[in-house]
């Protein structure tokens, strides 16, 4: 069943014409999370300044690294005084136990300065969750806020370490001699400057990365479960360019972060491992200028042990971690644009118009109007509909009749909106005096198919699934009585009584879904064979219902009884396809002669066979099981306006084998 809103949503998620947005962009909520950590920082001085007399030890360390190599070789070794080498050495390795201390202490300054940034990270979700119903909020508050708490701490890590090795470094090197620092300093320097560069847009690249992931996993998570109903609906082209722009959008977002990657190694190359290569290249200038042996195993010592390894975990830790830790920020951030005038009041119903590429809207304000409606299954295949044109009148009660195959579901399905038309338009325009709709979305058409689809749930659940509030008791007995669902109900327990759908009978599913197409209020009412499973007389109570309550119905006839009840009657049949009145097609249509002839007004069913054997009709759908199931439109279709309805309201489904009274697929 399948209930459709007067007009799709802005794409995007834009607000409405009139209004103006207020919402920041993504430079300004850069900008503004870059504001609020400075915020956040000088808030916490003296966490801060703990961390950094801590890590002055590291210093300590780093400079000793070298310095005692350095002095390990000139004073000891090289100059013949093993016990000077010895105790150079032994220093340097106090200075490694030292640094050790100093890196457990920083390790508790950066959770003093970690945990209060996650608890009001925690805070925030949980107030804008309270505040705006925000159904994200769970997933902000259960991962993202974890991965910005252990990504900061680690950035804090991280960063510390960089700043107070570089410093030690660069001060052992000019105490060992101040060319040394004239050869290391500046690729360092530039290796730094090149990754800082990089950082803004990487994380801008990061971020569209990101969001071009979860775009394409929420849609294949969509659509993997629905493959059959979308097989059954004819949308395999649509879904499948659907997903190759997701795709190809998820590919061109990882060659452009890729292509910034590139940047990252060439500054680690130029600040970490340059150095290593000028000071080979100049090791006999610098020896004969002064520096000595051990000044340079020392600078080598620097750059390899100390420089090479901080700048390497800045650039990696820093250039992921860091875009990671600016994405979930900003996410947590309030970036929802909000309009800040009021938009236009809204207009009159408007129409729904489905139109082929290169076509003009129809103008007749009747409630549905085709205007040369032309549709194919393929681009080389015949048109099952070609040229049509019709008007049917606000409050009209129209039956289509036809052979089998000759177009029937294939029509409601473009009424429906479920098929694009591959030339003319479909036009959906509510009647201007209905009553306005009880929640944005409201469905303005109703498609029942053939086989009806039934939630394991309450029967109050099943029948009001297209209602934005509970159905009141009356009217929901009130409606069942009208459709003579009344005795199941009662069978059942009432209203609150557990549905299972493996029980019901397929007439007994035709009627539930029957009901909750008709509480669903909408204005066009598509009945496409959803009285196959009843009898004639059910039959005639349901369709006698659905005209009483107002609004129009069109109904794919299972019986020719249908179209006797009929305002208006659509006989298909290729060319000579007719419309009008039962009497008028009387006298103008051979085949509705026949179809009529051959109806028995006593038992509701044909007497003889006619001339278009009356086999039930086959959904509008380009494939058919290869086990002789007919198709079924369902739930998550890209058309559907997520109002089709599916068999469990929490993720259980009917068994496919209950497709056929309970039968099997293929002998499974």
């Amino acid at each position: 069943m399948i209930g459709n809103p007067p007009a799709d949503p802005p794409p995007g998620g834009e607000p409405p014409p009139g209004a103006r947005l207020s919402g920041p962009t993504t430079s300004e909520r850069h900008n503004s999370v870059h504001r609020r950590g400075l915020r956040f920082l000088r808030a916490r001085r003296r966490v801060v300044g703990r961390l950094a007399a801590w890590s002055v030890l590291e210093t300590a360390q780093t400079f000793l690294t070298g310095y005692a190599l350095a002095r390990a070789l000139d004073a000891g070794f090289l100059a013949g005084r093993v016990d000077v080498g010895l105790g150079w050495l032994a220093a340097a390795a106090v200075a490694v136990v030292v640094g050790a201390y100093g890196t457990g202490r920083v390790y508790g300054a950066v959770a003093a300065l970690v945990e209060p940034l996650r608890d009001r990270l925690v805070r925030h979700v949980v107030e804008r969750g309270v505040r705006d119903a925000d159904r994200g909020a769970l997933s902000r508050l259960t991962q993202q806020v974890e991965i910005a708490r252990d990504t900061f701490a680690g950035l804090v890590m991280v960063s510390r370490s960089f700043v107070f090795t570089a410093a030690g470094a660069l001060i052992g090197l000019f105490s060992l001699a101040p060319p040394l620092l004239l050869v290391v300093a500046p690729p360092l320097a530039a290796g730094v400057a090149l990754f800082a560069l990089t950082l803004r847009p990487l994380t801008r690249r990061q971020e569209a990365f990101l969001v071009a992931d979860e775009e394409l996993a929420d849609r294949l998570g969509a659509v993997c479960p629905g493959l059959r109903d979308i097989t059954a609906a004819g949308a395999e082209d649509e879904v499948a360019a659907d997903a190759r722009t997701r795709i190809a959008a998820e590919q061109f977002a990882a060659r452009s972060l890729a292509r910034w990657g590139v940047l990252r190694v060439v500054a680690l190359t130029i600040g970490g491992q340059l150095p290593i290569v000028l000071l080979l290249a100049t090791a006999p200038w610098l020896l004969a200028h002064g520096v000595t042996p051990g000044a340079l195993v020392g600078a080598l010592a620097y750059v390899t042990q100390s420089l090479l390894p901080a700048l390497q975990n800045l650039i990696h830790g820093l250039g992921t971690s860091g875009s990671r830790l600016a994405v979930v920020l900003r996410r947590l951030a309030p970036d929802t644009p909000a309009p800040t005038n009021a938009p236009a009041p809204a207009p009159a119903p408007t129409p729904e118009t489905t139109t082929a590429a290169g076509s003009a809207p129809p103008g007749p304000p009747a409630a549905v109007t085709l205007s040369s409606l032309t549709f194919a299954y393929g681009p080389a295949s015949e048109p099952v509909i070609d040229g049509l044109d019709l008007s049917v009148p606000h409050g009209t009660h129209l039956a289509i009749v036809g052979p089998s195959g000759i177009g029937k579901s294939t029509l409601t399905a473009l009424m429906a909106g479920l098929l694009a038309p591959t030339g003319g338009s479909v036009d959906i325009r509510p009647a201007p005096d209905l009553p306005a709709p009880d929640r944005p979305g409201h469905p303005v058409r109703v498609l029942i198919p053939q086989e009806a689809y039934v939630f394991t749930g309450t029967f109050a659940e099943n029948l009001g699934q297209l209602r934005s509030a509970p159905v009141p008791e009356r009217e929901l007995l009130a409606a069942a009585e009208a459709l003579g669902l009344s005795p199941l109900l009662d069978r059942l327990g009432g209203p609150t009584a557990e549905v299972d759908p493996r029980a019901l009978s397929s007439g007994e599913r035709q009627l539930i879904a029957l009901t909750r197409a008709y509480l669903a209020r909408a204005p066009l009412a598509l009945l496409d064979e959803a009285t196959c499973h009843l009898d004639a007389a059910a039959e005639e109570r349901v369709e006698r219902a659905f005209a009483w309550r107002g609004g129009t119905l069109v109904v794919v006839a299972h019986r020719i009884s249908s179209a006797l009840r009929a305002d208006r009657v659509l006989v298909m049949d290729g060319r000579r396809t007719a419309y009008g009145s039962h009497d008028e097609l009387m006298e103008r249509s051979p085949l509705y002669r026949d179809l009529v002839g051959a109806w028995s007004p006593s038992s509701g069913t044909p007497t003889a066979p006619a001339a278009h054997p009356p086999e039930r009709s086959h959904p509008a759908l380009p494939l058919r099981d290869p086990d002789g199931v007919d198709a079924v439109a369902g739930a998550g279709l890209p058309r559907d306006r997520r109002h089709v309805v599916a068999y469990g309201p929490v993720g259980q489904m009917e068994a496919s084998g209950d497709l056929r009274d309970g039968g099997t697929l293929g002998g499974q």
